[in-house]
């Protein structure tokens, strides 16, 4: 996903916009926050006429002598908004010091967000990298094939590995799976390791119905359980519409995802 260190490694001044109280019903919640040069934005505290007169005050702070400034806005007739709630905005124009806290900071948190590993380089698996590099996790697209991962996807690493399980064995706990390689032995090889981990948050199979039937046949019979079997997640995006294309599986299974990695915990 494009982050707050590129926009912010660029040098140019930058205001930070932060929602520092969020009460009743609001577009973002307390801690969003917003980055605003002469040139450019980055991020969102919820869009609409609050965040075009936040760019605004930023603005004329960038080309002010101030360095902080502070709205209270109410979210209602006054600036055509109908949430009905209340925002608190602090505006701050970053010094080097703070700029160089805030790109340690979100590069903290980009280690936090989950790992999602793609098995395989094909039209479908293009397609999902490319809806989740934007998102906020962190996408690497494996294939045995170098020529596979050409040309490169913004914000999703690659990895050319002969030996693609191997990339399983070597995870994280709570580490995503999703399998979609160009050899059947070889999706079972990878289903096989994640499944027997029993710590992977997600592990999901391209396929159809008679596959997953095949696959849980040589998965008993290679040693592994029945309850593990059943954390797999196949055929993948199975609320989809019935449409094949690659983008479109790959907006289903984008969904499933952010459902299973991102959904609050009860």
């Amino acid at each position: 996903m494009t982050s707050a260190a590129t926009f912010l490694s660029t040098g140019d001044s930058v205001v930070h916009i932060l929602v520092v109280e969020a009460k009743g019903s609001t577009p973002r919640e307390q801690g969003a926050f917003m980055l605003v040069s002469a040139g450019g934005l980055f991020g969102t505290i919820g869009g609409g006429r609050l965040e075009l007169d936040a760019i605004l005050a930023a603005q004329e702070l960038l080309g002010s002598g101030e360095t902080t400034a502070q709205r209270i806005v109410a979210l209602g007739p006054e600036i055509n908004q109908c949430c009905g709630g209340r925002v608190v905005l602090q505006l701050t124009k970053i010094n080097e010091a703070q700029r160089i806290a805030m790109i340690e900071t979100e590069r903290a948190s980009m280690n936090q967000m989950p790992q999602v590993m793609l098995f395989g380089a094909g039209h479908v698996g293009r397609a999902l990298a490319h809806a989740l590099g934007p998102l906020p996790f962190r996408v690497t697209l494996i294939d045995p094939r170098p020529h596979a991962l050409l040309p490169a996807i913004q914000g999703v690493s690659s990895l050319a590995l002969p030996v693609p399980e191997h990339a399983v064995r070597n995870a994280a706990p709570g580490t995503s799976f999703v399998v979609m390689t160009h050899e059947h032995a070889l999706d079972f090889l990878i289903i096989d390791e994640a499944l027997k981990r029993n710590d992977a948050a997600y592990v999901g199979l391209i396929g159809s119905k008679t596959k997953r039937a095949t696959f849980r046949s040589q998965f008993l019979e290679a040693g592994g359980l029945v309850h593990q079997f059943e954390t797999l997640i196949c055929p993948i995006g199975a609320n989809s519409t019935g449409d094949k294309r690659p983008e479109v599986i790959a907006a289903f299974v984008a969904a499933e995802l952010c459902m299973r990695l991102l959904a609050p915990k009860s």
